[in-house]
């Protein structure tokens, strides 16, 4: 069945400083109108940087509108027009110092595809080599190792609630077993 919405009218709403929203008025499959709100995001990377002994890379950083410090895998935004794999290798050795020998493409997710157009590219960083980190300015982390067995654990006992982490460490988890 196709249930493709169609897009009749577009009002422009606020445009910020990473994210934009309009209101969208759509027709529906069995000819209903309503609104859709949607927010524009540029998208991004999330990087999970495992090394020989299985240990993950993981940063500490207060998200504020979630109101709390979160432990998550390095991510960051695209640049416009920016290869996600440039975006990956810049966002991790800005927030970690790591570079890795070996990147290994995860795929794609959309975080909440009901309202939001960002599209995150995940990968997997192998082979890692550690140098000194050099966040953005007013960019405030810590960086922190944990095994991803444990990370694993964390994820399934509901101690991760980031979800681009969550999938970050079951993706990998399976990559690496096999």
């Amino acid at each position: 069945m196709d249930y493709t919405e169609t897009q009749l009218r577009r009002i422009g709403g606020y445009t910020g400083i990473i994210t934009s929203t309009t209101l969208d008025t759509v027709q529906l499959q069995n000819g209903e109108v309503t609104l859709r709100e949607v927010v524009e995001h540029p998208g991004g990377v999330t990087v999970i940087p495992v090394d020989e002994n299985g240990c993950v890379y993981c940063v500490r950083q207060f998200r504020y509108p979630m109101g709390e410090h979160m432990l998550e895998v390095p991510a960051g935004k695209l640049e416009p027009n920016e290869d996600p794999l440039d975006c990956a290798k810049r966002e991790l050795s800005e927030e970690t110092g790591i570079e890795a020998d070996e990147y290994i493409d995860l795929g794609k997710i959309y975080p909440s595809p009901g309202f939001c157009k960002e599209v995150l590219y995940i990968y997997l960083a192998k082979g890692l080599r550690f140098g000194a980190s050099h966040p953005d300015e007013n960019e405030f982390l810590d960086v922190e190792k944990v095994h991803l067995d444990e990370l694993y654990k964390m994820a399934m006992n509901n101690e991760l609630c980031d979800a681009k982490t969550v999938i970050a460490v079951l993706k990998a988890k399976e990559v690496l077993q096999h």
